[in-house]
Formats: structure tokens, sequence, C-alpha cells
């Protein structure tokens, strides 16, 4: 299982074409939108006069969204060229195998929030969460990465194309989009409103936002953990049953 783990890992954070998107564009886009959104700080309701500090959550569910595209990619890759094929005929069980993977990608899960920290620490984001806080973040974001990983994996036996699998991230993109990410859901208008108020990723982004704006408030952590728990419980049975189904012998 050690062996899967390290080797999901190393897949990842050996490919510049990987690690790029997973750390350097949420960083690039939250200074696009830190910058540019800085003015949203004066309206009545906003939780703090630092744009930076509100926006900088998104960073670690953006990191997770793409633990799901490189995971699905690299398993697709794996089956597309035979290795998986060929691991299939090893003694390693598929509860080995897809623990292995998911521990790798939850070791990137800490790598990529470890980053965003530092970003978020050098660009003066402040986290009021204090070194506590920083442990929590690294924890949320190895198991949010880890739960959409499984989904990753899923398409991946589902589909067996890297290109299909990559193809989903337009699809989560714009959730993230339609979610509470560059405004708090109390100064969303009409059906935007709505729409993010029935939208996980609108908690699961509060969630790592309250860390550094609140400490550790029970609402809004509570709220991340069932979606974490969430994509966990439907990816995870999702990458069971297939992985079952393409090792199953003949």
């Amino acid at each position: 299982m050690l062996t899967i783990a390290l080797r999901a890992f190393l897949k990842t954070v050996r490919q510049p074409f990987q690690l790029f998107p997973l750390i350097f564009f949420p960083a690039i886009l939250l200074a696009i939108n830190a910058s540019g959104l800085t003015a949203a700080t004066e309206l009545r309701g906003f939780p703090t006069h630092s744009y930076l500090t509100f926006a900088i959550a998104v960073a670690y569910v953006q990191g997770a969204l793409f633990a799901l595209v490189n995971a699905g990619t690299n398993l697709a890759e794996d089956i597309e060229s035979g290795f998986f094929t060929r691991l299939a005929l090893t003694p390693l069980s598929r509860a080995a195998l897809l623990g292995g993977l998911l521990i790798g990608i939850a070791a990137v899960g800490v790598l990529q929030s470890l980053v965003y920290l530092l970003i978020g620490a050098v660009a003066g984001a402040h986290l009021h969460g204090g070194l506590p806080g920083a442990f929590l973040l690294l924890g949320l974001g190895a198991f949010a990465s880890a739960g959409f990983g499984a989904g990753g994996i899923a398409a991946a036996l589902l589909l067996r194309s890297g290109e299909a699998v990559q193809g989903l991230f337009p699809l989560f993109f714009v959730l993230l989009i339609l979610s509470s990410a560059n405004l708090p859901r109390n100064l969303l208008h009409g059906w935007f409103h709505t729409v993010a108020t029935y939208n996980p990723f609108s908690y699961l982004i509060e969630g790592f936002r309250a860390v550094y704006l609140s400490g550790f408030p029970a609402g809004p952590l509570l709220g991340a953990v069932a979606v974490i728990a969430g994509t966990w419980l439907l990816f995870g049975s999702a990458a069971v049953a297939l992985l079952w189904r393409s090792l199953r012998p003949g």
C-alpha cells in the first residue's frame, strides 16, 4: 500500500504540468481576485477588512478539485499503458490499491495546503486560528483532496481516458463560481443566493474560511466536514464499485 501511495504522490509532484495548476493556478487566481475585489470589503456586513483573508479559502478548494483531475488522469494513463492490468495480476488487494492511491492523493493535499498557508502568511492573510488552525487546514486539505481524488479514480475507471477525466473540471469549476467564493452568502441576492445556499461548495469554502476569520466556529466547520464526508461516501463508493468490477477475474 505504501509503495502505491508513494508512487501516486511522486507521479504528481514530478510532473510540472500537474504541479503548476495544483499549486500555482489557485495562487494566481487568488492574487487577481484579492487585487480586483478589495472594494468589496467596504460593503456593510462584509466579515473582514482584508479581502485576501476572506478569499484564500477558495485556493484550498480549488486544490482539491485539481486533485480530482490529477488522480483521474494518472490512473487513466496507467489503464491505457497496461500498468493497471498488470497490477491486477499481483496479490495486491483492492483495498490496499485504493487505500494507497488515496494516501498518495492526501499527501499531495497536505503539500498544496502547506503552500497556500505560506502564501497567505507572506501576503498578509490573518489566520485567526493560529498554529492549531494551520494544522486543521492541513488536515481538511488532505481529506478534501482525497475525497475528490476518489471521484477522479472513479471517473478514470469508468471513462478510461485522461482527456475525458480532464473534461470534468469545467463542470466543477462552474459550481465553485456559483458559490460563496467571492462574496459571503448574506451579501448575495436573488437566484445567486439560492444557488449558493444549495451549493455544497459554499459550505466547504466557508469551513476553510472560518479558520482564517474567526478560528473554530462549530457551524461552518461541521458544514465543511459534512461536505468532505459526502465526497468520501459518494465518490468512495463509486470508486470501490468500479474498482471491484475492473479487477474482477475474467
